[in-house]
């Protein structure tokens, strides 16, 4: 009778094991359409930016400002406000979701990273803000 009760325990835990395998292989990657994606990179510089986030393209295009609106220089200091909350709401998984805030950001003051990439991330920014209902800094996130 024991070693009928040992067998069940083993043959559970060898399913267990399989069935989490399974469920940790599936990657979102695969799943988010391509059209979600925005890569943006530099062989120059070195950085490489890659936002995958549904419905972010569609918003780009059809409710944020348009690229010129704002200066350079303003959405450098806004980006850099935002980065440095990012990334410690990264750093602390127990206070806030780890799910919306995955990975550290490492974007650097005095480091030209050009207009498209400022833009992009700035409206990045306004957009998780607004869609997620967080705030990233003491300002109220707009259009």
């Amino acid at each position: 009778m024991k070693i009928f009760f040992k067998l069940i325990i083993v043959s559970l835990l060898t399913v267990g094991c399989n069935s989490t395998q399974n469920v940790a292989g599936t990657s979102q990657d695969n799943e988010t359409p391509e059209e979600d994606i925005v890569r943006l990179n530099s062989d120059a510089l070195e950085y490489e930016i890659v936002i995958i986030e549904p419905g972010f393209n569609s918003w780009l295009a059809t409710t944020a400002r348009p690229e010129g609106y704002y200066s350079q220089s303003y959405m450098e200091s806004k980006n850099w406000i935002m980065v440095q909350e990012w990334n410690a709401r990264v750093l602390q998984p127990i206070k806030y979701d780890p799910n919306m805030y995955q990975m550290q950001i490492d974007y650097r003051p005095g480091i030209n990273y050009g207009y498209e990439l400022n833009y992009k991330l700035y409206n990045y920014f306004i957009y998780f803000q607004l869609t997620y209902n967080q705030r990233l800094s003491t300002a109220i996130p707009r259009i």
